[in-house]
């Protein structure tokens, strides 16, 4: 990583330190800090294919809090902010947005809020707004918002929650996520059920890529309204109060349209991949 990459990445995190800093200032708000730094073979977004080789590092950090509690029936609000970044080992005299032959490994730093209400029976809404952006000038930013719907159903359930969830993105300019002619609406469904195991956890994330409108055209002029599904495995391994040694595999696999971007086999038409994964986490 080069000295104008840290830095870069440290104005992002002063980004999200300034969007959160209001939490600081509520009598009733304790900041919490999470973060991880990630390292995996594939970086597949909502199943697009981002990388072809080597690895990706993903350095992230997310500040939140609870900025008000109550009876009625918003139970909580809380307020998050953070910072994702994405560096890839491969990217050697790659071509950019401006035409110029760039080593430049930071592919992409996203910044995000996201507000979040709490209800009974272990209801959450979440919007949140994202600007994905490729400080490699690699492809042209995205905004978006999103909306996120998740159940905690382990007070009825148990061991056996499932942990709902539902989301819908919207894309706000003209940068996409496949670069397609037109702004697209993603749609994510899934589970995220686990159990423990003496010190670790393991959660076992199963979800679902749609397309509402848009989302999966890739500048063919037809959408493929199924994306990609996902089934994984992630253990995670507590080793202090604060900090934990976390990894995974996941298996992925594709609709037409991503499977003909994507271009994994030998022919590039393998409709699904592998992806593994090792990271180390904190919370203060």
């Amino acid at each position: 990583m080069s000295i104008g990459s840290v830095r870069g990445f440290g104005w992002s995190v002063l980004s999200a330190t300034v969007l959160v800093a209001a939490l600081a200032g509520t009598a009733s708000a304790q900041v919490v800090t999470t973060g991880a730094v990630d390292v995996t073979n594939r970086y597949s977004f909502r199943g697009i294919r981002q990388n072809v080789g080597e690895v990706a590092i993903w350095p992230y950090i997310d500040f939140g809090g609870t900025l008000a509690k109550g009876d009625g029936a918003v139970k909580s609000v809380t307020l998050n902010a953070g910072t994702w970044n994405s560096f890839h080992t491969e990217i050697s005299d790659a071509t950019n947005l401006d035409g110029e032959v760039s080593s430049n490994k930071w592919y992409e730093s996203d910044l995000y809020a996201t507000l979040g209400l709490g209800f009974g029976g272990g209801v959450t809404l979440g919007t949140t707004y994202t600007a994905y952006t490729s400080p490699g000038n690699y492809w042209h930013a995205i905004h978006e918002i999103a909306f996120k719907v998740s159940v905690d159903d382990s007070g009825k359930l148990g061991k056996g929650a499932l942990k709902p969830y539902g989301l819908v993105a919207f894309e706000l300019t003209d940068g996409q996520a496949d670069a397609g002619d037109d702004k697209g609406i993603y749609v994510e469904l899934g589970i995220a059920p686990g159990v423990a195991a003496g010190k670790a956890s393991v959660s076992f994330p199963i979800k679902v890529g749609l397309s509402a409108k848009d989302y999966y055209e890739f500048g063919t002029g037809e959408d493929s309204g199924f994306g990609y599904f996902s089934a994984a495995g992630v253990v995670t391994v507590p080793f202090s109060a604060h900090w934990n040694v976390h990894g995974g595999v996941e298996f992925q696999s594709y609709g037409e349209n991503v499977k003909n971007y994507n271009g994994y086999g030998d022919d590039g038409d393998r409709p699904y991949t592998g992806i593994a994964s090792i990271g180390l986490g904190f919370s203060f």
